[in-house]
């Protein structure tokens, strides 16, 4: 039951909205503050999952949907009330922390898996934080092309994140509207297809959201769109410390080297992995996408970060102490791609 942690990202921010004034922010507070101040204070070691087959696994899972749209629907009532700019502010930074932490976190996970009910739930999932090409472009495009100049979501040696951020989100849209042309392409399909998932994907997201519009207003739905950025800003981050300065070798055949496990950074801290469904072994993950979240193991050779996924987050927003932290980590022989 220790992932019952993942809950506690939205109880803290909702009952922060809730209680209203400065506690608005409650959300970035605990998943930036509290949490880390955690992985550094009070390190703990969790065993490993001893059933990982158990269905329990998956119903913690699927309950985020609940999480995810309860909390928007709370966000968009909420919104309609009179509140200072600054509480706004606060209540849409902590929702997008949910749509990114219960949201994309999660639809990446049921995104690997292979049956129609998780896939759905996965898509279902990326709808408030408008990342829908997440779905296409991180299968059928960053698992091919992780650590190479090909793949948007890798961060490049001495890249700091602000430049990361228009290269990964312009990067990924772009890639997953190029996979879904060639997918179409290889079936003999043309555009307007049932089988064109970014097409639909698209107008169902834009009907979503002149829905909202409709139900609550311009103003409010701004307020909610605005949290979806939140939302995908926080999963682009993830990804900026994932794999940052990692590259695979170009092999004299031209292709790449195969990917593994030493091509992502690894975080075995507990607090970091519980909140996010052990994706801070994200070695493994890469290693064998397949794999369930319980089932993921701990890559001891791969490289380490020096503090979990919380922390490393919040380190990285501020380039300098980054790149002293982590270049020197950085492996020699992948350091052939940079940022000068």
């Amino acid at each position: 039951m220790k992932y019952l942690w993942a809950y506690s990202i939205p109880t803290a921010a909702l009952l922060g909205i809730w209680v209203g004034g400065i506690w608005t922010f409650s959300g970035l507070i605990y998943a930036f503050v509290v949490i880390p101040l955690l992985e550094v204070t009070v390190p703990f070691e969790l065993a490993e999952n001893k059933h990982p087959a158990s269905v329990i696994f998956d119903v913690l899972l699927y309950l985020n949907i609940l999480l995810v749209f309860g909390s928007l629907w709370y966000f968009l009532d909420w919104s309609q009330g009179d509140h200072l700019i600054w509480e706004r502010l606060g209540a849409m930074g902590s929702v997008g922390v949910i749509f990114g932490a219960n949201g994309i976190n999660v639809a990446h996970e049921l995104g690997h898996r292979s049956t129609p009910w998780a896939q759905k739930a996965a898509q279902l999932l990326l709808m408030p934080s408008h990342y829908y090409g997440f779905y296409i472009e991180h299968n059928y495009g960053h698992h091919v092309d992780v650590s190479t100049p090909k793949d948007p979501s890798t961060a490049k040696y001495n890249q700091s994140i602000y430049a990361f951020y228009p290269q990964a989100v312009w990067g990924m849209n772009k890639k997953a509207w190029i996979i879904q042309r060639n997918k179409l392409k290889q079936n003999n399909q043309g555009f307007i297809s049932t089988t064109n998932y970014m097409l639909w994907a698209a107008l169902f997201h834009l009907g979503f959201w002149l829905s909202v519009g409709m139900l609550f207003g311009a103003s409010v739905t701004g307020w909610a769109a605005g949290a979806g950025v939140v939302g995908f800003l926080l999963l682009e981050t993830i990804n900026y410390i994932e794999h940052y300065g990692l590259m695979r070798q170009l092999l004299p055949s031209g292709r790449y080297e195969r990917v593994q496990a030493k091509h992502s950074w690894n975080s075995n801290h507990a607090m970091g992995r519980v909140v996010l469904y052990e994706l801070t072994r994200h070695s493994d993950h890469h290693f064998k996408s397949a794999k369930k979240y319980p089932t993921l193991e701990n890559h001891a050779d791969s490289p380490q970060l020096p503090f979990g996924y919380p922390t490393s987050m919040l380190i990285a927003l501020i380039p300098p102490l980054w790149f002293r932290l982590m270049n020197p980590r950085v492996p020699l022989e992948m350091k052939n791609t940079s940022v000068n």
